[in-house]
Order: C-alpha cells, then structure tokens, then sequence
C-alpha cells in the first residue's frame, strides 16, 4: 500500500511501508538487528568482491543507517559517486550526517522510492552499478523497481543482490518470504538482466551479480 502505514527498515534495507514489524518477516525491530548484523556480514570484505574502480558512480538503494557507505565510498574514490537511496526521510538525514561525520565527500544521499517509475530522480543510464543489501525480499512491487533500476542502471552496468537465504535466530525475513538465489535470479532475468557471478557475503546471505544486457 502506497505511504501507508509505519515504515520499517533493517540496516542497509529499503523500508518496507509496513504497519508493524511482524508484516514481511520483520521479526526483530530496527535496533535489535543494527546490533546483530554485524555478525554474518562485513561490508569492507563483501564490497571488495564488487571490484568497483575509480570514478564510478553507484547507487545504494534502501542505504538505511549507512552500512555500505565507507567502502562504497573509498573504492570509487574521490571521482566517483555513490547515491545513497531511502524512503524514510529521517533516514535521509541521518545519512547525511554520517556522511559528514565520516567525510564521505562523495555520498550523496537521496530521498527515493524505488518502487515507482522515476522515483529515484535519477538520470536514465546514469549508474555504473547498484547494490540492493537485504532489500529484494523486502519489496512489494518488485517488478516495478526492477523497471526502475532498469532505467538508471547503463547497458553492462552491474547489480548486487545481497539477501536472505534462510529466516536465522529470529533475525531477517519470516519463512515465506524469503527470496532464493534462484528465484532473485528469475526475477532478474525476467527484467533484462544476465547472471554473471556469485560473490560471498557471509552467513546466512548469498549474494549475485546481475548485469544489465
């Protein structure tokens, strides 16, 4: 439902607009989850199997408290970009004063809504790649955002899908809504996308790289 409801967001999650944590497998609330993330995946070490390079510009979508920033940020260097997208104004904010805080001079942060045609004001093409960190199962419209990051991401631009592959101690999605490698894989290619390679990213987490054809 369109800005209906509270929005809900783990970290480096697109917040889901939902009306409370139990709906889309929000078993622990934001917090709780900031506290145990940390313990099945570093983001220095999932980044460098990225292989961004210098002068790129990349686009965190659902960025949440910045988990991604500081290696995002160092490996495309000072002439590079990285947009960092979230629905949750607040969010925003904290975003950008983190990236003060940290001197990420080349974080940019953005107000978007990746599930509308044009929502992340974003230029068409304009993206070298795109990172989606525990947010596909988290979307309800996913056909539409992959239309939406169909748009911004260039021809041979490159998206990481890092998610769930089980429901863990209480901790990411409830059961059903897990979305598998596989089946994030048929999504993507249903959208245009090819499969290129899978990468590691920790526990409990698989994580692929989709380029677009």
């Amino acid at each position: 439902v369109k800005m209906a409801g509270k929005r809900f967001a783990f970290p480096g999650h697109f917040p889901l607009r939902i009306p409370q944590c139990a709906r889309k497998g929000a078993i622990l609330c934001t917090h709780m989850i900031l506290e145990k993330l940390g313990q099945f995946v570093d983001p220095n070490v999932v980044v460098s199997h990225f292989h961004l390079r210098e002068g790129e510009r990349v686009a965190d979508f659902g960025a949440g408290t910045g988990f991604y920033l500081p290696p995002l940020s160092a490996a495309v260097g000072g002439t590079g970009r990285v947009y960092a997208c979230e629905i949750q104004k607040s969010l925003v904010e904290k975003l950008a004063q983190t990236a003060r805080e940290k001197h990420l001079t080349n974080v940019e942060p953005l107000w978007c809504d990746l599930e509308a045609v044009g929502g992340t004001k974003l230029a068409d093409g304009m993206l070298d790649a795109a990172l989606l960190a525990n947010t596909f199962f988290q979307l309800e419209e996913k056909e539409m955002a992959l239309r939406e990051i169909m748009r911004v991401v260039r021809s041979g631009g490159k998206v990481f899908i890092i998610d769930w592959t089980d429901s863990f101690g209480g901790m990411g999605p409830q059961p059903q809504y897990v979305v598998t490698a596989e089946r994030a894989k048929e999504y993507f290619k249903n959208a245009g996308f090819s499969f290129e390679r899978e990468f590691p990213t920790g526990d409990h987490h698989y994580g692929l790289v989709m380029r677009r054809v």
